[in-house]
């Protein structure tokens, strides 16, 4: 069974008004997000050790394989990228009650949590992405990872936000202004409601 490029949870004009203009989600999703789609069903198509296999087994499967790391990486940005658009909402940026809960009592505030947030998508040299996971003792972090990779493939925990720091993720709306971007998507753009529902099916 062949891997699928997911719809996209919103219209592609839907957050034009909160900062990601319809043709960067044309670009993003139907370009950058498909092609990751087309090599790894490729890849798969060629090697029998992957087929049958979940996106979550052929992550595990292959990583820290410099040999497969064009497997890893196709695979690593369809996960993360199925994650993103989940991330994204029209009506983003207001933190429900159980998540903010939670967020205070493991960062402190929100603000804290924010300000961590930033720092790791600002940090991030070059590709890659900022993470909000829930770690397996039960407390929320932020992390990083760079390129394709993610927190299954780390073992960072559960993720309930994912932020893609790639350049084709903002240069239409943002230019070179990275912070921007990230401080747009905390309080703009980020569906804290389907982290919540993260946090309580982990």
């Amino acid at each position: 069974m062949a891997f699928e490029l997911p719809a996209l949870p919103f219209s592609y004009n839907a957050l034009g008004a909160k900062g990601m203009c319809q043709e960067t989600l044309e670009l993003h999703h139907d370009k950058h997000h498909q092609a990751y789609v087309t090599a790894l069903n490729g890849f798969v198509e060629a090697k029998p050790e992957l087929q049958g296999k979940s996106l979550d087994e052929i992550i595990l499967a292959v990583k820290g394989d410099a040999s497969q790391a064009p497997v890893f990486n196709n695979a690593g940005q369809h996960w993360n990228h199925i994650l993103f658009w989940q991330n994204l909402s029209p009506n983003g940026g207001s933190i429900p009650g159980t998540l903010e809960s939670k967020i205070k009592a493991d960062f402190g505030s929100v603000e804290t949590f924010k300000d961590e947030f930033k720092k790791a998508a600002t940090t991030q040299f070059g590709s890659g992405w900022a993470w909000l996971v829930l770690t397996s003792s039960g407390k929320l972090a932020v992390t990083k990872t760079a390129n394709g990779s993610n927190p299954l493939a780390e073992g960072q925990g559960t993720a309930l936000l994912g932020l893609d720091v790639w350049e084709h993720a903002y240069y239409l709306d943002f230019r070179n202004r990275r912070p921007d971007y990230i401080t747009n998507y905390l309080d703009r753009l980020a569906n804290y409601e389907f982290a919540e529902a993260q946090l309580s099916a982990a």
